[in-house]
């Protein structure tokens, strides 16, 4: 099995320690040195003078920052705010949906975690119905996830939530396709998108969702604490921000529905508008140069080690259906009940005799390892974790 070829990247190009083999870049990816020196400048300029930084440079810095986004994904910018994280989104879009008592949510047991408490908690208090779509792995074709997601829609149903790259199976779901027949049922599809920018080719024009919400301090690498909401024009006038304030442009420009989520108080932009300058670095490098050596790093990643724990795929080995990150199913091992705290045993095993920084998660009663390779992951890195996982297993 030949190695991937590296692109010529430079490991330093990131304050990654030298004896961290960083392996969980889908959980919270470290920042390029150039993307948190741009962040720093930009708050530079915001402590130096913070009243002519708010009143005439940061709406035309961020209305900026949005259109280098949006030609990056396939939107408008008038059509999307900068927020902290997905998280934050999908909270903004579940306290402003409408619901009335019977009325469904429909998500799948792929979902993350978080995004099923938010939706759990609107639907009790508003006497809804969280209901859950299950799709069986492993998955064959594109009708494997159709199919029972909607046999799961009922005439109740008001809202489809689904991911366009899952959390805990790294799985790529056919987002086009779903929107596309949920729109033919008049039901609208939140999407939860925080893997996919980056990592997969995104074109928000093509796949029509009703809300797409991303985090960008993943495969994007912007700084953390960055993420944005992209909302369907039929619904912008229809969602709460999360924080109110005083609802209008400071520099007393024309209203935007953007307005109401841009002006916090004395929140530091920053970060946001050091989202161009993450999108430059991998610009720079080659969107397709990074798509290929991740994907090719987790496909050996993922042959290796299905071969090592005699387990079976959960999609097919194609650039359709995983790309930059895979979850590859593991044999039984020691209960979470038997760590101290949430984590498995394994991934404490890992960092502190390994310092490999990598997570092994529950999924249905069983344990998956989630592989996530970036431009500084090596082969020589993908071999430790084999020999690692290797002595676990024997142990």
């Amino acid at each position: 099995m030949s190695a991937p070829v590296r692109p010529v990247i430079d490991r330093s190009l990131w304050s990654l320690p030298d004896d961290v083999i960083y392996l969980n870049h889908g959980s919270f990816g470290p920042t390029p040195k150039s993307v948190f020196a741009a962040k720093e400048a930009w708050s530079q300029r915001l402590a130096s003078q913070p009243m002519d930084f708010f009143l005439r440079q940061m709406e035309p810095a961020l209305d900026a920052a949005l259109a280098e986004l949006g030609k990056l994904i396939g939107a408008d910018a008038r059509d999307m705010v900068f927020v902290d994280n997905a998280t934050v989104a999908m909270n903004a879009v579940a306290e402003s949906f409408p619901l009335a008592p019977g009325d469904e949510v429909l998500l799948n047991d792929h979902e993350y975690g978080a995004v099923r408490r938010i939706w759990q908690r609107v639907c009790d208090r508003q006497q809804a119905r969280l209901s859950c779509a299950s799709i069986p792995v492993p998955i064959a074709s594109v009708d494997d996830v159709l199919e029972p997601l909607f046999a799961a829609v009922t005439p109740k149903t008001k809202l489809i939530v689904v991911s366009h790259v899952t959390s805990p199976t790294a799985i790529v779901f056919p987002v086009e396709q779903i929107c596309a027949r949920a729109r033919e049922l008049g039901i609208p599809v939140c999407i939860d998108g925080p893997h996919a920018i980056a990592m997969r080719e995104v074109s928000l024009a093509r796949i029509k969702p009703t809300f797409y919400c991303a985090s960008l301090h993943k495969w994007l690498s912007a700084p953390l604490g960055t993420g944005f909401l992209y909302v369907d024009r039929r619904w912008q006038g229809k969602l709460t921000p999360p924080v109110l304030s005083w609802g209008k442009s400071l520099a007393g420009r024309p209203a935007r529905w953007q307005d109401e989520w841009n002006w916090l108080g004395t929140r530091d932009p920053a970060g946001f508008l050091a989202v161009p300058a993450a999108i430059e670095f991998l610009k720079s490098i080659g969107w397709q140069t990074f798509r290929d050596y991740g994907h090719q790093l987790a496909q050996q990643a993922r042959q290796r080690i299905e071969a090592l724990c005699g387990t079976q795929s959960l999609v097919p080995d194609d650039e359709q259906w995983y790309g930059t990150m895979i979850t590859v199913q593991l044999p039984p091992g020691p209960s979470l009940r038997s760590s101290p705290n949430s984590w498995d045993p394994w991934t404490q095993t890992l960092w502190e005799q390994h310092r490999i920084e990598i997570p092994v998660v529950d999924w249905h009663g069983r344990r998956h390892i989630r592989v996530s390779c970036h431009l500084y992951t090596t082969p020589a890195e993908i071999d430790t974790l084999l020999t690692a996982l290797t002595a676990l297993i024997q142990s």
